[in-house]
């Protein structure tokens, strides 16, 4: 085993101890917290939700520059350590600027800037340590990297809520501040014994230069239909930017008060990445004789996964709640400290709850593989990737209808105790399990070599888009007329968007399962 491994598995230990701590108090502090004072209390949820959510759409949309930023110029290592000192600088905003707007979000900015700078790169890197001479330990490391992962997970979702109610906002955020610094410290200090790889060269064939020729190639007789898709796409998104840039400056009464910056790039990316990909295909195979067949293969399969990501977004709109409604709805439960097997010890806020998902990730994915998937089989039914991330999403589904009724039950003026939220915990979970790790895998075969890259940098945008949805639908229900029509619905907002998600789960695992069905699998496993 490379000695330098010791010191990346303590980094990430310790970065995902930092980055769980403060994302899973995130919610309930800005809810109690002066910042919102100026709001409403009934209107504090939402807008806690919305910064939320917007936070999480950073995280996972700053991957595309850390990945860009390492392989074209500063190669891996140094990448990690100057984004690992952003994010240190982000927490000790956090802790420091827990009255004070700018310096707060400042901070949630510099931590969504580090976190995803970082996030693509730790575990390839980690990767580049082995060579044909101890390849079969990598399997260890990367076990051992996800266990790490939840191991952090766990022990931040238990112990940051208990901190914040005992000790207040700059404890609470200063901790995982420090943490966040003993990683990027443990991580310098085996800079004499990593092996850097260097960035890479342009790469003539790679898949943007592909998707290039494939869009400008002309031929006799022949319209360029494709191109003028995506200048559609690269128009509408343009058009988008400029109406925020309008509607900051001077009213316009048709534009939605709600879409500000965040939404507005956030779609104007999906719209340059979906006509541009609808045009791409379109002039594909143009494209050849000017690129070898293996990078327009490459492309033509990039582009289908992209279909599969757009379809599993929804799932990440659900799944990303679990840290901000769900901790709201959980503030609304009674915690059941007279029951002589709860732990008042140790669960005495809502928001621990959030430890319960790594917890069960952990037992659910050895049962899976030992006991369900095997199972299955035998029945003669076999649980293919596509099968897997189809349940997957119709299992958050179930989920939020669980979460629904214990809205209605709570709405209904009862005494609900914590525990139910166990339910749809375990149900959510376990969709994760069959959505997220199988995804990774099922990109990994239907990627060729060259185009792995790129697919890891639009998995990270899954989950951006998937806030996006929460964000959208948070702003279509503040309008005047969603408020009346779920006013005589005799749902309360809570309850309704609960529903409403789940049906939204629903709608897009039934499209999953009908683009599935026509899926062309491809196997891209390195040959021995």
């Amino acid at each position: 085993m490379p000695r330098q491994i010791g010191y990346i598995i303590g980094n990430e230990a310790c970065e995902r101890f930092s980055f769980y701590g403060m994302r899973n108090i995130l919610v309930p502090f800005l809810i109690s917290s002066v910042l919102l004072a100026y709001l409403p209390e009934g209107d504090r949820n939402g807008e806690a939700r919305d910064i939320f959510h917007t936070f999480v759409i950073g995280v996972y949309f700053f991957p595309l520059l850390g990945g860009w930023l390492a392989d074209r110029f500063f190669g891996k290592y140094h990448t990690i350590l100057w984004f690992s000192l952003i994010y240190c600088a982000g927490h000790a905003c956090l802790a420091l600027f827990e009255t004070n707007a700018t310096g707060f979000y400042t901070g949630l900015f510099l931590i969504a800037l580090g976190s995803g700078g970082i996030k693509p790169l730790v575990v390839s890197f980690c990767g580049d340590q082995f060579d044909q001479s101890n390849k079969d330990k990598a399997r260890i490391v990367f076990d051992a990297f996800y266990w790490i992962i939840n191991f952090g997970s766990f022990f931040a979702s238990l112990l940051a809520p208990l901190f914040l109610r005992h000790y207040g906002p700059a404890v609470a955020f200063g901790i995982p501040g420090v943490l966040m610094f003993i990683a990027t410290f443990v991580f310098w200090l085996g800079r004499r014994h990593y092996v850097n790889v260097p960035p890479a060269r342009r790469d003539p064939h790679a898949f943007f230069e592909v998707v290039k020729t494939a869009l400008r190639a002309q031929r006799p007789g022949e319209g360029r239909p494709g191109l003028l898709v995506a200048l559609a796409g690269v128009a509408a998104a343009a058009a988008l930017l400029v109406l925020w840039a309008l509607s900051a400056t001077v009213s316009l009464a048709w534009w939605p008060s709600d879409f500000g910056f965040v939404i507005s790039a956030c779609l104007a990316l999906g719209v340059v990445i979906a006509l541009g990909g609808i045009g791409a295909s379109m002039q594909l195979e143009r494209a050849r004789g000017l690129h070898p067949d293996a990078a327009v293969d490459g492309v033509r399969a990039v582009l289908r996964i992209l279909i599969v990501f757009a379809l599993v977004t929804p799932f990440w709109s659900l799944f990303d709640q679990k840290a901000s409604t769900w901790i709201i709805q959980g503030r609304e439960m009674v915690i059941p400290h007279e029951a002589a097997w709860w732990p008042s010890w140790l669960i005495q806020d809502a928001a621990q709850m959030q430890a319960l998902n790594p917890l069960l990730v952990m037992l659910l994915i050895p049962f899976n593989n030992l006991v369900l998937y095997p199972a299955l089989r035998r029945i003669g039914f076999e649980p293919t990737a596509l099968r897997r991330m189809g349940w997957g999403i119709a299992f958050s589904g179930v989920a939020w209808i669980a979460a629904g009724a214990i809205q209605l039950w709570i709405d209904d003026g009862e005494q609900v105790s914590l525990t139910w939220q166990s339910l749809p915990y375990l149900l959510l979970t376990f969709g994760e399990v069959l959505v997220s790790a199988t995804a990774l895998e099922f990109a990994y075969s239907q990627a060729p070599h060259a185009m792995k890259g790129v697919i890891m940098a639009f998995w990270y945008l899954t989950s951006t888009f998937g806030s996006l949805w929460v964000l959208l639908t948070n702003a279509g229900v503040r309008s005047d007329t969603a408020t009346a029509w779920i006013a005589g619905s005799g749902l309360s907002e809570n309850a309704f968007l609960m529903f409403f998600f789940a049906g939204f789960a629903f709608l897009a695992a039934a499209a999953f399962a009908l683009y599935a069905r026509r899926y062309p699998m491809q196997d891209n496993y390195r040959t021995a």
